[in-house]
Order: structure tokens, then C-alpha cells, then sequence
């Protein structure tokens, strides 16, 4: 413990010195003065000025207090809605206005914008200016010969300049615009053209001198200049606090220099902006609680820096703390869980910075929230991977697991060797009947000398399927036992009732074979003795297959169950926490009884049953040596319905057991508590979530396309990046440590795993909704017709849509007809194509496997022959070319006939050597 606890210190302090070696400090010349203007809009929250954001009195006076020691002078935008306000409350703290008239396509809005700057330059002495319009000709709400009638009208009326702001480029593209105002109003943002943070002060001084140049005694004033706090990248330029502080503190300190007269875009950030794109927001010096973003003089530094370190470490070190409690860890299991641990922290301080450093809308804060919702249990299923790695890979190797060699002392009584009789149960129903034969014969050879064999056939009235196996059972002796059952209800759980009734009164272990199965003679000669403890309740074996080379598609099948019988099950055995499943099981009678028996309230009556022997506190163990091999489904039909059918009833065992994992409900440990939820977390929890996260992801698509609102990566799109890849490490490794399979049906396998992704989530939904379906037989033994429908069809539908997504993100971003400098390759709208491209891949797997069902390369035979071409291709063997036509054999001649006839006489016959 004293080692666990000191990597877990270790780690905690190379997780806060990485945070104090990572600090960004940044260096920028110090500003000491005053600035020379600031843009002011007194609206606050997310509610639009022309809706419900009347500002009032108090707060104006509130914000212009806090300006009036930062800038001389402010400028607005419009005269109405509340704005009006602010000239008078300006002169109260020493502020010069520049008043806007907010112009646009509504004529009456227009009049009543332009007569109310009118009256406040005419009323107010500290009205320095009026700026009428802002981007119109830009935007193309108004004709330049329009506007230029609307200056003249101001100008008429009022004793200060007058001009309007535009973009710098619209000045030079319309001189005349020029000619009529008093004052060039340019805006030069480099952020929207595409430039850097370092190169955004050489770009705005080069505009300010190319007007200069072009409009020779015109004054020329930078109406608007400034760069954003936060939002999306757009090509080369990077939104950012450390941006923002850079380019001010160069720019003002510049403008300064060569005596520019200028305009900070913006003074407070407007949160209703957010219709202009993620930066929209942004713009302030201030934030919209009126805090400062930087300071103008000294580093420029994260002022919540250390609060976010102070964070992560505090979240890394609870969850490290679950470490402490396994059962002697390893130096580096520690290290690897202890990392992901703070990994974890690291991430949850992205997350509380994002918060605290953008503002909502009701449906971002919705988005948001749901993205949260949905990421917190796939963050947390990331890690449990990541636990299970450190253990395949760093912890001790299995000490609970039996194995083949394992020296187990049968039960004695006195000097005498006691065999406790075993009945073993055979459920069947429409099964092939040389396929059950097989099976019985099979039980037939075990060697072990005390056990019965009880066959129950259910709701199966064709004699052609029961007949033949009444007949069997016969002819195998007074062991086995046939029961044809007909109107049977409770599915299988009913039929293993029924033949609980017909078991020997003196058998005490249940074994449970399935109709397919054929098992070995050593089964219970190796397993049985496990019961001499009498705490044992329950043994299982793992599931085979001896059918994996019927074709390609049954090879990857078969690789794919072998993992969860060579990884998990082995994990989970070492905490006393297996899964049972109906086949290859011994079961105590006893633990039976006190469990209650079968139950048909969940259709995997086997995992429901062992879960309860395992309440009721008894033992189990486990062991991967295969004991029998049964037959795959038949089909991928048949493989997915049998998919579908274990997680319908997964998800009904959790519903009729959450209760039971609660303080002091069962007698379950905290472990086994531990692993069946993060089980079930692992396999429903992640295949639905991840279902549900690529729909909404594909939702969001258009809204990403049309509205250009991004998901942010650091807190949504990466964690899902980095939960494939944990995922995708978690299935190679372990593959590689535990499973042994060649690496192309390791590589099928994986495949095969991800293709029941929609299977299982379809599965969880139906659980959510309904509370019972009926039981599915998976097909086996060859009976089962191939369906007609293609299988993988609303997989097909969701991947195609995915790449889709993917293909409009990509294209979108880099298209140059939504601007006029060029593409936005914006980094998160790639990242968010990346993740959509992930997110096809399990759909995209169902559809192959689909396909490859259906085809040619399906068949073994055909990469056999496909090898044997290339190899006489390249010339690695003779190329072997069938004669055109047979050579006739020489008619024998007479000699020949005579010789014939005596070697008949003699009784020999046949070819000379």
C-alpha cells in the first residue's frame, strides 16, 4: 500500500508540475495611458437589443464609471432602444461620444435612427461626432449614392463631423463615398481576413497608410479595430486571451507611436452577438460581468490559471483514490491508472474553463449540458478500459482462474472417493437432429461415473425434430432422460423448470449444455471436484465453436466471442463476479434452490439466475480451457438477433436488480458491485451512448454548416477521439495478451464487435420502453434460410449519413464563396469531421459483414484459389493448364490380350510396376 499511495503521490506532483512548467507566460509592450476610444453597446445577457434588452439608467452609469478610467472617448452604434441614454450619463464622468445611426433596409426605422443622433449631437456638448451607419454598404442594405444623402442630411443638421463606418477596402472601392464625409471611419479587422495575431498591427498600420496615401488631407480614424477572447480559428487566425492581449497592447502602443487615431472594438463583450459566429461574443476588453480579460502592462498571463491547476489536480487525485482499494496493484498498474486518472482532472479544468469563459443561449447551454451528460459516462468508461489494460498488462497474472492443469481433490468420505451425482440438462426446441445426436453422444462418453442426462424438447410438435431423439435417448441407455413438452410457457427458463421436476432427487449439481453443444469426456472429471468447497455455487466454462472455418464471415465471429471469454470473464473472475451464460455451467442445486430456481422475467434467464446465486453470497469460478465446442449462428441475421437478445436481457436484469446493488441489499462485495455495473456501464452504457452521440453529432451537422456554430473540441469532439482510440488499444492489447487468434481474425473480430453497435443500442431502447419480448432462438445447425432483406440496412443508412456529414463539414469549411478572402478552414469544423468519420465506422461494419455475406470472398475456397493464382502469377510455383482434350488409350493387341487371359487364369490381376 505504502508504494501504491507513493506513485499516486508522484504522480499528483508531476501532474502539478507539468501545469507550472506549461504556464503561458507571454511578453508584450506595457501600456500606461489612456485609450483614445472604445466601442459601447449597454445591452447585457443574450436577449437582442430590438427584443427585450432595454438598458437601464443605473447600469449605464455603472459601466461608464468603470470605461472613464480606461478610455476618453466611446463610441456607439445606434440612438435609440435605451442608447439614447448614454450622452448625458457620458458627460457625467468626463466621456466623449461618438453617436451612431443604426441604418438598414427599414426606411422607418432609418428616420427615426437618424433624427434621434440628430437631437443628441444638437443636445449634448460632448458628442464629438456621428457615424451614420455602420457597414451598410458592406452588408448591402443600402446604395452608396442612398447613403451618401443620408451624411449630407446629418451634416446639415449638426455642428460635428459626420461620416460612416465601413470596412477599409469599401473606402477605397467607392471614392466618393470618401468625398462626402468629414473623417474616413475604417474598420480593419484582421481577425475576419485571415491573419495572424502576430502579423494583425502590421496589417491595420499598412490600411491606415494606404488610405492615408489614397485620400491625400482626408483625417483617416481605425473606427474599429480589435481581435476576439474566444470562438473558432479562422484559417490562420486564433481567437484566444493571450491573442487578444498581444494585439491590443501592440496595436494601441503602435497607433500611439505614429499618432493614429483609432477605436477599440470592443469595450464589454456583447453575449447577444452570438449570431456573428462562435467569436461573436467576444470582442470586449472587458468581460460581461465588467472584469478585466489582461492586464495592459507586465506578462501576459491566464488569471485563472492556477485555479484550473488547482482543479484538475483535485479531480486527478479523487479519481486515483479508487486505486487504493485493489487488491495489490503493481508499481505500474498504478502509474498507468494513476495518469488517466489526472488525465481525467485535465480535462474536467478544460471543461470549468469553457464555462467560465463563454456565454449561453438557452439552446447552446442545452447542447452543452447534453454533450456533458453524454461524455461524463463515456469519459468514465475510457478509464475503465484503461483499467482493465493495466491489468492484462502491468497487474498479476490470473490467481483465481482454474486452469486444465490445476490439482483439485475430489470430495471423500472416510478412504472412499465420492462422485456427487450430476444431472445434466439438454433444452431444445425445432434443433437439427443429427446436430442433437452428436450432442447426446457426446455426454454419453463423459468420463465421470455419476451423472444423468435429462433431454426436454418444448413447444416442438413435429415428430420429424423429436422422434429421432426420443429414439436416441433410448438407444444411450437409462441415463438419459427425454421429456417432449408441448404448450411451454416462460421460453427456455420454462423448459429447464420442467426438467428440474424430472431430475434425480439425489443430484446435486445442475450442468447446462445447449442443444449444439459437444462436450468433452474430462468436463466434469475436472470441474466437479470445485464443489468439495461448499461455498461454491456455481463453475463455468467458456463458450467454442468447431464451425469457425465454414467461412470468413463465421472465422470473425468466432474470434469475436473468444474475447469476451479470454478477457473479461477471466478479469471479472478474480472478483467473484462472472457473467453466467446457459451453456458449459455447473450449478450447486442447493445455491439453485435458494436463488429460486429459472426465472422467465428476463429472456437471459442464465445471466439472471447466476447474478442471483451470486446475491445470495456464494462462490464461483471460472475456467478458459475449453471443455466443449458448439456451432456459431448460422447467419449475420442470426448473429445480431442473438446479440440483440443477450442485451434486451442485460438490460432487464438491471431493471429488476439496481436494487440490490444498493448498501445492504445482497450480499454481493463492493467489488463485484464495481464490475457488474462498469460491466454493464461498458457494454449497454457505451454502445448506446455512443449511438445517441452520433445522431445528435448528426444533427448538428447543418447547424454547423448554415449557422457556423462549431462544437468545441477540447471538451466534446476531442474526448471522443481519444475514447476511439482508448477503445481501439483496449481491444488490440488485450487481443494480444489474452486471446489466441492470428492477427487478421483479431482484426475481423473487431469488426465483428463494432458491427452490433446499432444492434445493442436498439436493444437498450426497447428495454426503456417494454418490459418483455420474446424469447429469440438462435438459429444453428445449418436449418435457418438466409433472409432475402439486407441486414445492415439502417446502418447503411446512419453511415452513409455520418460520411455525408463528414464530406458537407469539410467541403463547407473550405469553401470560398461564403467569403471574400478566402476558405475558413476552421480547426474544430475539421476535427468535428473527423469524429463523424469515426462515428460511421461501427455502422460501417455492419455493412460490410453484410456484404461479405452475400459474396464470393465469403468462401474460403476463394482465397485459397486466389492464393494459388498469384503464386503461379509471380511464379513461386508452375502454372498447372488442363489438357483440351483426354489422350485415347492404345487398343491392346494380341500379345497383349493373350497375356491378359493367363494372368486372369492365374488369379492376378492388376497394373505391372
Amino acid at each position: 500500500m505504502r508504494v501504491v499511495v507513493a506513485v499516486l503521490l508522484f504522480v499528483t506532483a508531476v501532474h502539478a508540475g507539468l501545469w507550472g512548467l506549461l504556464q503561458d507566460k507571454q511578453t508584450a509592450p506595457d501600456f500606461h495611458g489612456t485609450l483614445l476610444s472604445m466601442s459601447y453597446a449597454p445591452f447585457d445577457g443574450t436577449g437582442h437589443p430590438d427584443i427585450d434588452n432595454i438598458p437601464t439608467v443605473e447600469k449605464i452609469r455603472a459601466d461608464l464609471k468603470k470605461l472613464a478610467t480606461m478610455t476618453k472617448a466611446i463610441r456607439l452604434y445606434s440612438s435609440t432602444g435605451g442608447v439614447e441614454l448614454v450622452p448625458p450619463i457620458a458627460a457625467e464622468v468626463g466621456l466623449k461620444v461618438m453617436v451612431g445611426a443604426w441604418i438598414d433596409k427599414d426606411k422607418d426605422r432609418n428616420e427615426r435612427e437618424i433624427d434621434a443622433a440628430i437631437q443628441l449631437a444638437r443636445r449634448n456638448s460632448n458628442v464629438i461626432g456621428v457615424v451614420v451607419g455602420n457597414e451598410v454598404i458592406y452588408r448591402g442594405e443600402q446604395k452608396v449614392d442612398d447613403l451618401i444623402e443620408m451624411i449630407k442630411r446629418v451634416k446639415k443638421s449638426v455642428g460635428v463631423p459626420v461620416t460612416t463606418g465601413e470596412i477599409w477596402h469599401v473606402w477605397r472601392e467607392f471614392p466618393r463615398l470618401a468625398n462626402n464625409v468629414d473623417f474616413i471611419a475604417a474598420h480593419v479587422l484582421p481577425y475576419w481576413e485571415n491573419f495572424t495575431d502576430k502579423q494583425a498591427v502590421d496589417q491595420a498600420v499598412d490600411r491606415f497608410n494606404l488610405l492615408r496615401d489614397l485620400f491625400p488631407g482626408k483625417r483617416v480614424v481605425i473606427a474599429e479595430f480589435g481581435w476576439p477572447s474566444a470562438g473558432y480559428n479562422l484559417l490562420n487566425a486564433v481567437p484566444g486571451q493571450f491573442e487578444q492581449a498581444s494585439v491590443l497592447r501592440n496595436f494601441v502602443t503602435r497607433a500611439e507611436a505614429i499618432g493614429m487615431d483609432y477605436n477599440i472594438v470592443e469595450a464589454i463583450d456583447q453575449p447577444w452577438k452570438f449570431f456573428e459566429g462562435g467569436v461573436g461574443p467576444y470582442w470586449g476588453v472587458l468581460n460581461a460581468a465588467r472584469e478585466p480579460k489582461f492586464a495592459w502592462s507586465g506578462p501576459i498571463v491566464n488569471q485563472d490559471y492556477w485555479k484550473l491547476a488547482t482543479i484538475a489536480i483535485l479531480v486527478g487525485i479523487l479519481m486515483s483514490l479508487p486505486i487504493l482499494r485493489l487488491s495489490e496493484p503493481t508499481v505500474m498498474q498504478a502509474l498507468v491508472l494513476a495518469a488517466a486518472a489526472n488525465g481525467v482532472g485535465a480535462w474536467a479544468a478544460t471543461v470549468f474553463a469553457y464555462w467560465n469563459t463563454h456565454y449561453f443561449v438557452w439552446g447552446s447551454a442545452f447542447a452543452l449540458g447534453l454533450g456533458m451528460v453524454l461524455l461524463v459516462p463515456l469519459v468514465l468508461i475510457a478509464v475503465a478500459r484503461i483499467e482493465e489494460i493495466a491489468a492484462v498488462a502491468f497487474g498479476h497474472a490470473p490467481r483465481r482462474l482454474v486452469t486444465k492443469n490445476a490439482e483439485l481433490a475430489p470430495a471423500t468420505i472416510g478412504e472412499n472417493v465420492t462422485f456427487p451425482k450430476v444431472s445434466i440438462h439438454v433444452p431444445a426446441y425445432y434443433e437439427p437432429v443429427e446436430m442433437m445426436k452428436q450432442t447426446l453422444d457426446a455426454v454419453s462418453r463423459l468420463d465421470y461415473p455419476n451423472f444423468e442426462c435429462v433431454v426436454i424438447i418444448n413447444n416442438t410438435p413435429d415428430p420429424e425434430f423429436w422422434q429421432p431423439i426420443q429414439d436416441h435417448c433410448r438407444m444411450l441407455g437409462e441415463r438419459f432422460k427425454f421429456i417432449n413438452a408441448e404448450k411451454v410457457q416462460g421460453f427456455k427458463a420454462g423448459a429447464l423448470r420442467i426438467a428440474m421436476d424430472r431430475t434425480a432427487v439425489d443430484a446435486e449439481i445442475i450442468g447446462i449444455i445447449d442443444a449444439d453443444y459437444v462436450v468433452h469426456p474430462d468436463w466434469l472429471k475436472d470441474l466437479v471436484p470445485l464443489f468439495a468447497d461448499p461455498r461454491v455455487g456455481l463453475v463455468q466454462a467458456p463458450q467454442e465453436h468447431r464451425d469457425g472455418d465454414r467461412s470468413l464471415m463465421h472465422y470473425i465471429m468466432n474470434g469475436e466471442y473468444a474475447g469476451f471469454f479470454d478477457i473479461g470473464m477471466v478479469q471479472r473472475n478474480e472478483f467473484n463476479a462472472i457473467i453466467v451464460h446457459g451453456t458449459m455451467c455447473l450449478i450447486r442445486r442447493a445455491a439453485m434452490d435458494m436463488a429460486g430456481g429459472w426465472s422467465s422475467d428476463t429472456i437471459c434467464e442464465d445471466t439472471d439466475l447466476g447474478l442471483t446465486i451470486q446475491q445470495q453470497g456464494w462462490l464461483t469460478h471460472y475456467t478458459n480451457t475449453r471443455y466443449g465446442e458448439g456451432l456459431l449462428p448460422d447467419t449475420y441475421e442470426a448473429f445480431k438477433k442473438q446479440r440483440h437478445r443477450w442485451a434486451y436481457g442485460g438490460f432487464q436484469i438491471v431493471k429488476k436488480h439496481w436494487r440490490r446493488f444498493l448498501p445492504g441489499a445482497s450480499r454481493l462485495t463492493a467489488d463485484q458491485r464495481r464490475e457488474f455495473s462498469l460491466g454493464w456501464l461498458n457494454w449497454l452504457g457505451a454502445e448506446s451512448i455512443g449511438v445517441v452521440v452520433a445522431i445528435l453529432n448528426l444533427i448538428w451537422v447543418p447547424i454547423v454548416v448554415f449557422a457556423e456554430i462549431s462544437i468545441p473540441d477540447r471538451i466534446l469532439t476531442l474526448p471522443i477521439i481519444a475514447s476511439f482510440i482508448v477503445s481501439l488499444t483496449h481491444f488490440l492489447a488485450l487481443y494480444r495478451l489474452r486471446v489466441k487468434v492470428k492477427v487478421p481474425q483479431m482484426l475481423g473480430a473487431m469488426i465483428a464487435a463494432m458491427s452490433v453497435q446499432w444492434t445493442v443500442s436498439r436493444a437498450v431502447a426497447q428495454g426503456l420502453i417494454t418490459e418483455h419480448l420474446a424469447f429469440a432462438r438462435t438459429s444453428k445447425g445449418g436449418l435457418s434460410r438466409m433472409s432475402i432483406e439486407f441486414q445492415a440496412f439502417w446502418e447503411a443508412v446512419i453511415g452513409v449519413l455520418l460520411l455525408i456529414g463528414a464530406a458537407l463539414l469539410i467541403v463547407n469549411n473550405n469553401s470560398t464563396l461564403l467569403m471574400s478572402s478566402g476558405a475558413k478552414q476552421v480547426r474544430e469544423i475539421y476535427i468535428f469531421a473527423a469524429v463523424l468519420v469515426l462515428q460511421s465506422l461501427p455502422f460501417l461494419s455492419a455493412v460490410a459483414i453484410a456484404i461479405l455475406e452475400n459474396s464470393r470472398i465469403n468462401e474460403f475456397k476463394f482465397w485459397r484459389d486466389s492464393t494459388v493464382r498469384a503464386a503461379e502469377l509471380i511464379g513461386l510455383r508452375p502454372v498447372s493448364l488442363p489438357l483440351s482434350k483426354p489422350v485415347p488409350s492404345p487398343q491392346p493387341v494380341a500379345s497383349e490380350i493373350q497375356r491378359e487371359a493367363q494372368l486372369i487364369g492365374s488369379g492376378r490381376t492388376g497394373t505391372a510396376p
